[in-house]
């Protein structure tokens, strides 16, 4: 059987559009052909009309685009390509079908440069609240390499390894912030209902009340009377707050004060280093130059300590020494990881160990939730049985006054 002309477009190894033509019975034996050569199909066509028409349907995706979502289109993608289908043919599929608009316009947005000629990795570039530094920079070397769809496989895994190590931490936090809330609309409800209840109760008694219900009474009145103030002061508060921890100094020293907080301390470090070890690992396994990975696992590391460390690891490495004698001087990084990584380098299996120790800290990770879920409960518990067990008490000691000295005259 005589095999059909087919025009292709493809990205070489450095990055520069080729064309050509090809003969072959179908378009997935011409994009087979072109991958085994080392190239990236961008597009496949036969007779003006772009081939390889299958349909791939994707799970519905809604909403702003989450680590999920990306997590989903990037296996997705690297189905199509491993498939046989060309960038454009993919894009087209993925941008088409995902029910996330803001995603499906950003893939949209990625296809129309590739079709203009624009590689992937710089199309992908242009929208980073969905496709972060280490995502390009790990596609660009798919890209290189001719194994793109390999690169986005461990793409995947790594976003959905993150997506877990959060979850896994918004359990922990969850719980202790519901509890706080109700503590607090408890709290409030007292001071503004009941509390003033007992102050018209008290108002007509000649004796002195005891201090704790004169401050009760006090904080009662100017919850009451200046609500407006406070609630502005508290928003105001939280704006502040949030202004400063924005600034570098601000983020640097929140970040350190996580680090080091009591109860959750443990677990904030854990995940950082659980997120430098797997980016890590994924950047160097993916072929990124380590200088390029540094610096990028410094920017996506989530915690100024973290990254101020890695930093400077950087410019270590830069002037010549090896990648874990600069780790050893920052207390963040544990001698274990330090260690590990060492022998990584000596071995050449450096990728390994990081995921090995990206693992492991996974699992920490779940160990500490689960010890902090049985930990705070009671704590919590015991937390609101004295906030407002002492409010109540507070509010009674004029009564148990009251009755002592009318059982002392009787």
């Amino acid at each position: 059987m005589a095999g059909a002309a087919f025009s292709y477009k493809v990205r070489d190894r450095t990055g520069k559009l080729v064309t050509g033509r090809l003969e072959a019975e179908t378009a997935t034996l011409v994009a087979d052909k072109l991958r085994s050569m080392g190239y990236t199909p961008v597009s496949i066509e036969s007779d003006g009309q772009t081939t390889l028409q299958r349909e791939i349907k994707i799970p519905g995706l809604s909403g702003r685009v989450k680590l999920k979502d990306v997590a989903v289109f990037s296996r997705q993608f690297a189905t199509m390509i491993s498939s046989g289908l060309t960038l454009l043919r993919s894009l087209g599929i993925l941008a088409d079908q995902t029910e996330n608009k803001a995603l499906a316009k950003m893939i949209n947005d990625v296809r129309t440069d590739v079709e203009r000629g624009s590689s992937l990795s710089v199309a992908l570039a242009k929208h980073p609240k969905a496709f972060s530094r280490l995502y390009v920079a790990m596609v660009r070397s798919g890209e290189t390499g001719g194994s793109l769809d390999t690169v986005l496989v461990q793409l995947a895994n790594t976003i959905e390894a993150q997506v877990s190590l959060r979850r896994k931490v918004k359990s922990a936090m969850t719980y202790p912030v519901v509890v706080g809330v109700i503590v607090v609309l408890i709290v409030v409800a007292m001071l503004v209902f009941i509390v003033p209840m007992f102050e018209d109760m008290y108002a007509d008694i000649d004796s002195k009340l005891p201090a704790p219900t004169l401050l009760l009474l006090a904080v009662s009145g100017l919850i009451s009377k200046l609500w407006y103030l406070c609630l502005a002061g508290g928003v105001g508060g939280v704006y502040a707050a949030r202004r400063w921890i924005r600034t570098k100094d601000g983020r640097r020293r929140w970040d350190a004060f996580k680090l080091r907080a009591p109860v959750f301390g443990t677990l904030v470090h854990k995940t950082a280093l659980a997120r430098f070890s797997r980016s890590l690992a994924a950047l160097v396994r993916s072929g990124v130059p380590i200088l390029d990975a540094l610096d990028i696992v410094a920017e996506t590391a989530g915690n100024a300590v973290v990254a101020d460390a890695v930093a400077q690891t950087k410019e270590a490495v830069k002037a010549g020494e090896s990648l874990s004698k600069p780790l050893e001087s920052h207390k963040v990084f544990p001698p274990m990881v330090v260690q590990m990584m060492s022998v990584g380098e000596e071995t050449g299996a450096l990728d390994e160990l990081l995921e090995k120790i990206a693992d492991f800290y996974d699992d920490e990770v779940e160990a500490t939730v689960d010890a902090l879920t049985s930990l705070i409960e009671p704590l919590l518990i015991v937390t609101m049985g004295v906030t407002v067990g002492g409010m109540v008490v507070a509010l009674y000691m004029p009564m148990f006054s009251i009755v002592t000295k009318i059982d002392g005259g009787g």
